[in-house]
């Protein structure tokens, strides 16, 4: 199935250079292009993509408010694409803010193009984009800016203790194959034990996982 694309960035060769390499492949089709958010919501809506590349900051309406009205549309609009944020820094002030919102991960601009390729289609296969070290860096920042949970959520009673292990290593920012290796277990058998954690606690992703360990207090900000 061909994975339907619009690049929403302020910055016309951005979205001239992200739309000719993805048009280039057998599997995604560039539905549409807009130079601000309020643009994007627009077209989005028209268009219908599976996937929004989205920059961060834009005029008009930037990249967290137009994340914003994509996944937590009006009444009567039920198409909700998969957001992959744009950013020139791996750490960005609106990195806790777009994971909050529903954005599926982030893309640094200066990414290798076969990055940009595999990360539409790990997004548009609806799994999270947060690469290791992103994750560190924004646990990093998560730390420093919100306090310490003293109680534990209620939700994490509906979790094995082997999958509450798994929620707390994908917090520490592991990916699957590490966490098999220190778990000993079969890489796929890590991915349906964060397969049932999402579906237990009703969480979109990966990256909503990372933000859930720490609200809920699984995982302290800065501990071991």
């Amino acid at each position: 199935m061909t994975i339907r694309v619009i690049i929403v960035d302020d910055q016309s060769m951005v979205r001239a250079g992200f739309a000719a390499l993805l048009a280039a492949q057998s599997d995604i089709d560039v539905v549409g292009e807009a130079a601000d958010g309020r643009q994007g919501v627009d077209i989005s809506r028209s268009t219908h993509p599976d996937v929004v590349l989205m920059d961060v900051r834009m005029p008009e309406m930037d990249g967290l408010a137009a994340t914003r009205e994509l996944l937590d549309p009006p009444p009567g609009v039920v198409h909700r694409p998969k957001v992959l944020m744009l950013t020139t820094f791996d750490v960005d002030d609106y990195v806790y803010a777009a994971l909050r919102a529903g954005a599926s991960g982030f893309l640094l601009k200066d990414a290798p193009p076969t990055d940009l390729i595999a990360a539409v289609r790990v997004v548009a296969a609806g799994e999270a984009l947060l690469a290791p070290t992103v994750t560190k860096r924004f646990i990093e920042e998560f730390a420093r800016t919100r306090p310490t949970r003293k109680d534990r959520s209620p939700q994490l009673k509906s979790l094995t203790p082997r999958e509450l292990e798994v929620l707390e290593l994908i917090a520490r920012g592991l990916s699957n194959q590490e966490i098999a290796q220190k778990l000993v277990l079969a890489e796929q058998t890590v991915k349906t034990h964060i397969g049932r954690v999402l579906a237990k606690v009703g969480l979109r992703d990966r990256a909503q996982a990372v933000i859930f360990a720490y609200e809920s207090g699984l995982v302290t900000p800065g501990g071991q």
